[in-house]
């Protein structure tokens, strides 16, 4: 009888310590998903002054600053998740790349200070967006591993942990925009 209650101990202590486990590791998660969305929101706040820097320059480059803004519109609308805002990052990248390309045909914008400083600082939180998301996904995969092994397998299915998605971006989107001089 003193055996029993010794392995069920043991075993509700091991399910104790797993359950806590996958707590963690899925705060972790949500943590990454929070700097995902902090820096894609920075990004976000930047384009409008980015766009004005361009406006007296470029003006009858109106089609390419209005898909910048629509784009930067679908990004603040789209949804939390790293499927819809991997979608609005996508077209978002590529607008960006469309206004930076802008700044080769027309010389002195490419020598406004304004500009030049938003292009540096975009290119920066650019590099930020990436390893925030590589950060995220990271966390994604150690949580899916803990959830796909065992014995953690057998808590997750009684806790109720589901599956989370990775943050994935189009090849075109990989990069940083370029800044050339």
């Amino acid at each position: 009888m003193l055996y029993f209650i010794g392995v069920v101990v043991v075993v509700a202590l091991l399910a104790v310590v797993l359950y806590n486990r996958l707590i963690r590791t899925r705060n972790m998660v949500d943590n990454a998903w929070s700097q995902v969305d902090v820096q894609l929101k920075r990004r976000l706040d930047l384009i409008p002054n980015l766009v004005e820097s361009v406006k007296g320059y470029a003006a009858h480059e109106k089609t390419t600053l209005e898909a910048v803004i629509n784009a930067r519109n679908a990004a603040m609308a789209a949804g939390p998740g790293p499927g819809a805002q991997g979608q609005a990052d996508n077209v978002l990248s590529g607008a960006l790349r469309q206004l930076f390309a802008l700044s080769e045909a027309y010389p002195d914008l490419k020598a406004n200070q304004n500009f030049l400083a938003l292009q540096e600082e975009l290119t920066s939180t650019e590099s930020r967006v990436a390893y925030a998301r590589q950060f995220y996904n990271d966390a994604v995969l150690g949580y899916h591993n803990k959830l796909d092994t065992f014995p953690t397998v057998l808590v997750a299915k009684m806790g109720n942990f589901p599956r989370r998605e990775f943050f994935e971006a189009e090849d075109a989107a990989r990069t940083a925009p370029t800044v050339k001089f």
